[in-house]
C-alpha cells in the first residue's frame, strides 16, 4: 500500500466539483507493477483507481499512473514490417500517372496498329457503302420491271416462213456442196403499245437432219406496234461434205416433194415505249420447214415456227 501511495500524486480538487491538475507535478513510472495493474479499459498506459483495489481507494479521488508499455508500443510501431509473402499482388496507381502516349520504343509498332485500324475500317465501310448501294439498284430495277410488266404488259412476236430460195446444192456427185439460201420471215408485233427494235447481232442457221447447212445473221430493223415486217435472209455455207446417208435421205426427200430443213434464229429485241427503251433482251425462234425441191423455185409446203420466251439478258 505504501508502494502504490508513493507511485501516485493526490490531485487538489477543483472548486467547480472536478479536479485539476497540477503541471509542475510530474507523475512517477514504475514498469515492475504498472503492467500487472493495468485494465483492460486503459488506453495510453494510465490506470485508474479501479484497478488498486476498493479497501485502498480514498473516496472521491482519482489516481493517475504512466506504463512504462506505452513506450514499448510506440517501439514496436516504429519497427520495420516484415515483407509480404510471395504471390500476386494488384496494384492500382492513379489516373493522372498512367501513360497516354507509348514510350520511345513502342512508338513505332504503335503508329503502324493504328494506321493498319484505320485502314481496315475505312475499307470495311467502303465495302458497306458498295453492297447498298448494290442492293438499292436492285430494289430499284426490280420495281421498274414490275411496272413495266404490269403496264405494258408485252407479248411475243410471232415469226413464220413465206418463202425459200436453195442453190448449190449438187446431190449427183459425191463432192463437197456449198449451198446458199434465201429465207424470207415474216415478223408480227401483236403488242398494241410497245414497238421492237432488232438489234445487229443475230444468228441465224439451217439445218437438215442435225447438219448445219448455212448460217447468216438476221436482219436489224425496227417495228412499231401492230405491225407486220417481212425481211429477207440469206445463209451460206461452205464445202460441207454430206454423209452417204444424208445424200441418199436429200435425193428420197425430193423425189417425194418433201424436203425438211431446221431454221433456228437468235436474235437481241428491245422494247420501246414512247421515247423510252427498254434493256437488251433476247428472242429465240425455232422453224420447221419443208420444201417441195432444192431450187431457187422452191415452194414451201409447210411450216411452223415456235417463237420460245424473251430472256431478260
Amino acid at each position: 500500500m505504501a508502494a502504490d501511495d508513493n507511485n501516485t500524486q493526490r490531485c487538489p480538487r477543483n472548486p467547480v466539483g472536478g479536479f485539476k491538475t497540477d503541471k509542475n507535478i510530474r507523475p512517477s513510472v514504475d514498469s515492475n507493477d504498472s503492467i500487472n495493474q493495468r485494465s483492460p479499459r486503459s488506453s495510453g498506459g494510465f490506470t485508474t483507481d479501479r484497478d488498486i483495489g476498493s479497501s485502498h481507494r480514498p473516496k472521491h479521488r482519482s489516481l493517475y499512473s504512466i506504463d512504462s508499455t506505452s513506450s514499448l508500443y510506440s517501439i514496436d510501431s516504429q519497427r520495420s514490417k516484415p515483407p509480404p509473402p510471395p504471390g500476386t499482388y494488384h496494384v492500382q496507381l492513379p489516373k493522372e500517372q498512367i501513360y497516354r502516349v507509348p514510350p520511345p520504343e513502342n512508338a513505332r509498332r504503335y503508329e503502324y496498329l493504328s494506321r493498319q485500324k484505320h485502314n481496315r475500317s475505312a475499307c470495311r465501310r467502303c465495302c458497306c457503302y458498295f453492297f447498298a448501294t448494290l442492293l438499292a439498284l436492285l430494289i430499284l430495277a426490280a420495281l421498274v420491271v414490275g411496272i413495266f410488266l404490269l403496264v405494258c404488259r408485252p407479248h411475243k412476236p410471232r415469226f413464220s416462213v413465206s418463202g425459200v430460195s436453195v442453190a448449190g446444192i449438187n446431190l449427183t456427185s459425191p463432192s463437197p456442196i456449198s449451198p446458199a439460201f434465201r429465207i424470207k420471215v415474216r415478223c408480227k408485233n401483236v403488242n398494241g403499245k410497245l414497238g421492237l427494235i432488232y438489234e445487229k447481232g443475230s444468228a441465224v442457221g439451217v439445218f437438215h437432219e442435225g447438219i448445219k447447212l448455212g448460217d447468216g445473221e438476221f436482219t436489224a430493223f425496227e417495228q412499231p406496234a401492230e405491225n407486220v415486217t417481212v425481211t429477207v435472209t440469206r445463209l451460206r455455207g461452205s464445202r460441207i461434205l454430206l454423209t452417204s446417208s444424208s445424200r441418199k435421205d436429200l435425193v428420197e426427200s425430193q423425189k417425194r416433194g418433201k424436203v425438211r430443213f431446221d431454221l433456228r434464229v437468235k436474235a437481241p429485241v428491245r422494247f420501246r415505249v414512247g421515247a423510252v427503251t427498254t434493256w437488251t433482251m433476247g428472242v429465240t425462234v425455232d422453224c420447221k420447214v419443208t420444201v417441195d425441191k432444192l431450187t431457187s423455185s422452191a415452194a414451201v409446203v409447210s411450216e411452223d415456227c415456235v417463237t420460245e420466251d424473251i430472256s431478260l439478258t
